[in-house]
């Protein structure tokens, strides 16, 4: 159906941001695209996304007008599934993680989900962790895996799946008797999110300013970047060891350690309503609600 089809490059703009980059992924002209937006936005009765010298930008009605279209997609896939049974669940469930969240966590967690409801397809996303809950909440995800923060934002629902310590890591090995962090040692860290954070208040306490040799976007990335040799890093454990370079680096023993990541499953809470959203959080733990569902 023509709506629907203008409802996917509508989402997909939206999750890129970019007129070019969606006209070259969907197989359409930027001008059929720019005509597609057009008519939603003649549609909807409000404009959808602000266009200016810095880039494309979703107005406040771009971003209730795209979980509208997720739903109305995922009502419609279900609609005309030829292959239908009653009581059996459908539809599509997009989930964001990081790369070792979708290696270490998800066959586990995603695993009851798949066994109750077959029919269910599962769409993984991946990228850098620190915009799950960002991009969870903004709707382009039904479910994330992420790092939860102390205090998890009103609009979203998460409980705790798996808990890793924060270590150092370095591409040398540790001298003997020696601990970081040294005042004149260059480190790598994440450009920004919670370990950013966690380290940041570590050397705080510590009474140090570290001398930062390179940042990175994604915990992958930095340990890259470590085993490269441009310093001494900060990353989740669990990183570490379902990182396929890890035979490369080596944990430096430090005075203290940094801190900890809770890693939780999130949905928002208005989708709990949703049927295929319900199963999903359902599946991902017990009946009742852990300590960080708040």
């Amino acid at each position: 159906m023509q709506d629907h089809d203008q409802y996917r490059l509508f989402l997909h703009l939206a999750s890129t941001l970019s007129f070019t980059r969606t006209a070259a992924d969907c197989h359409v002209s930027p001008a059929t695209l720019s005509r597609t937006v057009q008519r939603l936005e003649t549609f909807a009765g409000h404009r959808l996304l602000d266009r200016g010298p810095h880039g494309v930008a979703l107005t406040e009605h771009g971003h209730r007008f795209r979980r509208y279209a997720a739903e109305a997609l995922e009502l419609w896939n279900r609609y005309t599934d030829n292959d239908f049974i009653e009581g059996q669940l459908g539809g599509q469930l997009r989930v964001f993680a990081s790369v070792t969240a979708c290696q270490s966590l998800l066959p586990d967690l995603l695993a009851p989900l798949r066994d109750a409801h077959p029919r269910v397809q599962i769409s993984v996303r991946t990228g850098d962790a620190a915009a799950a809950l960002a991009l969870l909440d903004e709707g382009e995800a039904d479910l994330a895996v992420a790092a939860l923060p102390s205090r998890v934002p009103a609009t979203l629902l998460a409980r705790t799946v798996a808990r890793t310590p924060l270590v150092l890591v370095r591409a040398d090995p540790p001298r003997p008797h020696a601990q970081l962090p040294d005042p004149d040692e260059p480190f790598v860290l994440p450009r920004q999110g919670l370990v950013r954070d966690i380290a940041n208040r570590w050397f705080r306490r510590l009474g140090i300013t570290p001398r930062i040799a390179a940042e990175a976007d994604g915990h992958e990335a930095l340990l890259t970047l470590v085993a490269l040799g441009y310093g001494t890093g900060i990353i989740p454990d669990l990183v570490l060891q379902h990182c396929s370079i890890r035979h490369r680096l080596h944990v430096a023993p430090a005075p203290s350690s940094p801190g900890e990541l809770t890693i939780g499953a999130c949905i928002r809470r208005t989708d709990l309503h949703r049927p295929l959203v319900s199963a999903a959080w359902a599946a991902t733990g017990p009946g009742q609600p852990s300590r960080s569902e708040h």
